[in-house]
């Protein structure tokens, strides 16, 4: 059959019943012409289908019937959710159809009035077809054709669309080899294409004129603004101090394990080796400086051992792993931990300078030339009896304690030890700003005390240094800027410098971790979204129809279908419904009747979920009809025990039961019949859009007439399933021979219980 869009009439497709394609227009949105859009939809499927007749050979028709009223609209059950429509009105369109003519549209007097005169009708005569519109003395009519001024305005229409259609596609001619575009047709977006944010090129109040190409930079733009960098941190982190602005984040951040703790013990180990070698060679041996250097030795092992531990976890005793466990994941403990061995490191870059002698040489000088301390230079030290220099280890003016040569190298190791502090990423910028400062007051207060203080000898023996490699050197040689002012400046300077990467590390690190949080947010949310449309895509088809849809390999245009050898069907339907369902207003116009039915459908979900019946799979529901079938795959299909039979035998006795208790609940008196056969059927799923599995097969057909042509609380079966319930001693009882639409004359049995029964 040529393909039918209903989008082009703007009718909604409700379902396919058979051989009936449902569908209603003024829903979900009503429209004034929607009388003339069933019309012209019914048009386009008659001439279809004579198409077909034409192009098969085969006598097939088509009857329409359209009906214009209110209806409800919704989905009931908790399984194999169908949007569809009831009212008195729905009904009564579907009398429409039954009683219509084959290639003719069969149309009430509502509909005719809402048409405005566009259409030639004729008495339609429907009461003489069908019973319904006899007794309820419907006026019908038949449509011949439009009317002129129908034929002006459908021509003048379909100029403007061509009209339309050429100026889109002359504007979007290198859109239109794009996939999700092609199914726009003559520029007609849905409205799940509105949600998404595209607007319909034919509604010029609400759209200007924009280049696709203009649309597209612009939809770029604010993506990418809203990811930029310095748009991120300004929403989310403080300027100076570089915290999360929600304590939530902040919080998370906090908890944060860094497993590279370990990494950092190792550089700042490495660097505590540096300066070890550095003094070893320059600063004369002392038992300080080795009992020293091997205690802050030990304690970094120790560290670095733990850190270890905690990565080779279960390899080692158990408290062991606990102490590594609470240390290392302890943001606050490994920090602690981290600022332990930084100030480790920072004192072995300076505590040999206590062993050096502390004499001031300006002073011995001025003794030994007899002149002031201002007025010593370098050229005194040169000329000086005791004959100093660099490598001379005794100590100036008789004292006892060594001459440490090149003091100046004690503020080189000063600027390692910083070094030091910014391998550990997990301190805060903020937290090495005042670390570094506070190591930085701290040795320049040192070297500043005068008991203390190598600045003055250090300066003049860098000088006397200098006289001495070269030639010609005059000995009024001075140095312009003093080393106790130039060596604060550098470490400032160094401390300034270690901040800013520091502050740019952790910018990053914040920006870095945020990103994650949301990648993992949006990953979890689109899991979500995943595992609830599959949940979705499962309550609509069966599990293995939608695996076969999900499959990456599967064509677009390939039909599902399965032919399976022996499934048992059942149609159970309440037979007075109808008679129940009235549409007033103390009922809300028939809605709470909808409910009542609503809560029977879930009722009999439910119980289709119990494990005991997990191989029936639920059709469908029509109207106040439970269509439910088993077998239908090799997972539940038993060949051999025929387990898949009686569970639906099981299955329409516990409906009969569960009907009783909600009469007795519900105060109502609900009458159902339910109809079982068996056979071969064929299980596909139809339709280009909205696609509903569905069964078909002469099997499906005679389990309707045995619903149909059933009695009230009572099971029918046919000869077929009475073999096989009966070969497992379930309680059956002969009708006898029943007339069936299209079957002719049938034999017919109730079952009355299961094998427990007999």
């Amino acid at each position: 059959m040529p393909s039918l869009s209903p989008q082009e009439n703007h009718c909604l497709r409700i379902k396919i019943l058979g051989d009936c394609y449902y569908c209603v227009s003024g829903l979900p949105e009503a429209r004034a012409d929607h009388a003339h859009c069933c019309v012209e939809m019914g048009v386009d499927m008659i001439e279809a289908i004579s198409l077909v007749r034409e192009v098969t050979g085969v006598n097939v028709n088509m009857r329409v019937g359209i009906h214009s009223g209110r209806v409800h609209c919704g989905v009931l059950g908790l399984r194999k959710w169908q949007f569809d429509v009831w009212s008195n009105d729905v009904t009564l369109a579907n009398h429409m159809e039954a009683g219509g003519k084959a290639g003719r549209i069969h149309i009430t007097k509502a509909t005719l009035n809402y048409l405005n005169g566009d259409y030639d009708v004729e008495p339609g005569c429907g009461g003489e077809r069908n019973v319904y519109l006899k007794k309820h003395n419907i006026e019908t009519y038949l449509i011949v054709g439009c009317s002129q001024k129908r034929k002006e305005e459908k021509a003048m229409i379909a100029k403007m669309n061509r009209q339309r259609t050429n100026s889109v596609t002359h504007n979007t001619s290198h859109w239109t080899d794009r996939p999700f575009y092609n199914h726009l047709g003559t520029n007609q977006v849905s409205k799940e294409m509105k949600r998404m944010g595209f607007e319909d090129p034919k509604d010029k109040n609400t759209q200007e004129n924009l280049n696709p190409e203009d649309e597209v930079d612009e939809f770029l733009g604010r993506a990418i603004d809203a990811r930029s960098i310095d748009r991120l941190r300004s929403e989310h982190v403080k300027k100076f101090l570089l915290t999360f602005r929600e304590p939530d984040l902040e919080k998370k951040y906090s908890k944060q394990v860094d497993s590279r703790f370990g990494a950092y013990v190792a550089c700042a180990s490495l660097v505590f080796l540096f300066i070890c070698f550095i003094q070893i060679v320059i600063v004369p041996h002392s038992s300080l400086m080795i009992g020293f250097y091997v205690t802050c030795l030990i304690l970094l092992m120790v560290v670095m051992v733990i850190s270890a531990i905690y990565s080779c976890f279960g390899l080692f005793p158990v408290p062991l792993q606990t102490l590594s466990k609470r240390i290392v994941q302890s943001r606050l403990n490994s920090t602690l931990v981290g600022v332990f061995t930084i100030i480790l490191v920072f004192l072995c870059a300076f505590v040999n300078m206590f062993i050096c002698s502390t004499a001031n040489l300006r002073s011995c000088l001025s003794r030994e030339f007899n002149v002031s301390p201002s007025s010593i230079n370098a050229c005194h030290v040169r000329r000086s009896a005791f004959n100093y220099s660099l490598g001379t280890l005794e100590g100036f003016c008789g004292s006892s304690a060594p001459n440490c040569s090149f003091p100046e190298y004690f503020s080189s190791c000063v600027l390692l030890s910083l070094l030091a502090c910014s391998v550990f990423l997990q301190v805060s910028s903020i937290g090495k700003l005042f670390l570094m400062l506070f190591m930085e007051l701290l040795y320049v207060l040192i070297m500043e005390v005068p008991e203390v203080s190598l600045f003055d000898n250090m300066d003049l023996l860098v000088m006397a240094n200098a006289i001495e490699h070269i030639n010609g050197t005059s000995c009024v040689m001075d140095s312009k800027v003093p080393l106790k002012i130039v060596t604060p400046v550098v470490i400032t300077v160094f401390v300034l410098a270690l901040y800013l990467h520091a502050q740019q590390v952790e910018s990053t690190a914040r920006l870095d971790f945020l990103w994650k949080l949301q990648a993992t947010e949006e990953k979890e949310e689109m899991e979500e979204l995943q595992a609830y449309n599959r949940r979705l895509l499962h309550n609509i088809l069966p599990k293995d129809v939608a695996a076969h849809f999900l499959a990456r390999e599967r064509r677009n245009d390939e039909l599902y279908y399965q032919s399976c050898e022996c499934v048992a069907v059942m149609f159970a339907s309440i037979s007075n419904f109808s008679e129940f369902y009235v549409e007033l207003e103390a009922n809300n116009e028939g809605v709470e009747c909808l409910r009542l039915l609503n809560e029977i459908i879930a009722d009999f979900d439910e119980i289709i979920s119990e494990d005991r019946f997990r191989q029936l799979e639920k059709i469908k529901t029509i109207g106040s009809t439970y269509m439910a079938a088993s077998g239908l795959n090799d997972s539940t299909y038993d060949k051999a025990g025929r387990s898949h039979i009686r569970a639906l035998a099981d299955y329409a006795m516990r409906l009969m039961e569960q009907m009783k208790h909600i009469n007795e609940h519900s105060f109502n008196n609900f009458k159902m019949k339910i109809g079982l056969n068996m056979g071969p059927v064929v299980a596909g799923v139809i339709g280009a859009r909205k696609p509903q599995y569905d069964i078909w097969g002469n099997t499906v057909n005679v389990a309707s007439r045995m619903d149909s042509t059933g009695v009230p609380e009572r099971i029918q079966v046919t000869t077929d399933l009475y073999q096989v319930l009966s070969s497992y001693n379930y309680v059956l009882e002969c009708r006898g021979v029943v007339k069936v639409k299209g079957k002719g004359e049938m034999t017919t049995y109730f079952l009355n219980g299961g094998p427990s029964s007999s």
